[in-house]
């Protein structure tokens, strides 16, 4: 199953990914979804969730910013081979462990569990969670069926409202 088609762990966020080995020490180079990169290291301890879905809890986690992104080191990883194994991984975190957002910031996983009503009032279900395509985020919406909705503000998502708990979208209810 491919990681971004993969549910998200409630509760967490994910921050980032491992892309494999680097260098023969146990070394890893790792993807970071947080601003700066290297923020990733701060927020731990980490659920890594791999590609067959199994999770485990790392703590301990150490690394640098290289000029190819995060290089880091995780306990008990020694070799390469060691390294290679975690491949693809997903870097989850507990929500409760991230700062706030500033006013008008969001996390995508504060979005999960809202109802999603289009700008006529018809009624989507609730958000199920958003993922990246690469050219642009996806709002998933799971009612009476799941509805894809492209994450661009203020084309299709028109506002979110977390007093009212909900997210209005310009989309019609037939697609």
């Amino acid at each position: 199953m491919e990681a971004e088609a993969r549910r998200p762990l409630q509760g967490m966020v994910l921050l980032g990914r491992v892309h494999g080995a680097f260098g023969v020490r146990g070394e890893l180079k790792l993807e970071s979804f947080t601003e700066p990169a290297n923020a990733i290291l701060r927020y731990q301890p980490w659920i890594l969730r791999d590609a067959q879905g199994r999770e485990r809890e790392l703590a301990g986690a150490r690394g640098r910013l290289t000029a190819k992104g995060i290089v880091a080191t995780f306990p008990e990883v020694v070799d390469r081979d060691a390294a290679e194994a975690l491949r693809g991984s997903e870097i989850w975190v507990a929500r409760s462990a991230l700062p706030p957002p500033k006013p008008g910031e969001y996390y995508w996983v504060d979005l999960e569990g809202l109802r999603v009503v289009n700008v006529q009032g018809v009624d989507f279900g609730r958000v199920s969670h958003l993922f990246s395509t690469g050219a642009n985020d996806v709002l998933v919406a799971e009612g009476e069926r799941e509805r894809m909705i492209p994450f661009l503000q203020p084309d299709y998502i028109v506002s979110i409202d977390f007093d009212d708990g909900v997210v209005t979208v310009d989309w019609d209810a037939e697609f």
